[in-house]
C-alpha cells in the first residue's frame, strides 16, 4: 500500500474547498504558475551553467520521441 506524502496530504485537503469547477480551475492555473516557474529557473540555472544552449535546443526540436508502433 502506497502511503501519500505530506505535500499530496495538504493538496487533498485543499480540495475539500473547492466546492466548484472554477474553484478546482483556479488551484490548477496556480500549481501550473509555480511549477512552470521552477522550469524556467532551472532551465536560467542550465543557460548559465553551459549545459544547455541554442545547439541542444535544436537538438532537442529534431528528436524523434514517438513510440514506434510495428
Amino acid at each position: 500500500m502506497e502511503v501519500l506524502n505530506p505535500t499530496q496530504l495538504h493538496l487533498l485537503k485543499m480540495f475539500a474547498f473547492a466546492k466548484d469547477s472554477k474553484s478546482l480551475e483556479e488551484i490548477r492555473a496556480a500549481l501550473m504558475e509555480v511549477f512552470a516557474k521552477r522550469v524556467e529557473k532551472d532551465m536560467d540555472c542550465l543557460w548559465d551553467s553551459g549545459k544547455w544552449d541554442n545547439d541542444k535546443n535544436d537538438a532537442v526540436l529534431c528528436e524523434h520521441l514517438r513510440t514506434p508502433y510495428i
